[in-house]
């Protein structure tokens, strides 16, 4: 599961590029998550803020 901790994210889209599911969405200041998600946290890795975080990490 994949949580947004919104007071920190900058919304850069950072995330948003390097997810191979396409799970994220980046909609005017909003980031959402989508149901496709798989929790591989590659995401969380280029986020520059540190404001993604993966709990029960799956290996891709």
């Amino acid at each position: 599961m994949l949580n947004v901790h919104r007071d920190i994210c900058g919304y850069c889209g950072c995330c948003v590029s390097v997810c191979p599911e396409g799970a994220l969405e980046l909609i005017d200041a909003y980031l959402s998550v989508e149901q496709n998600c798989t929790s591989c946290g590659i995401c969380a890795k280029v986020c520059p803020l540190g404001a993604l975080e993966v709990a029960n990490e799956k290996p891709i």
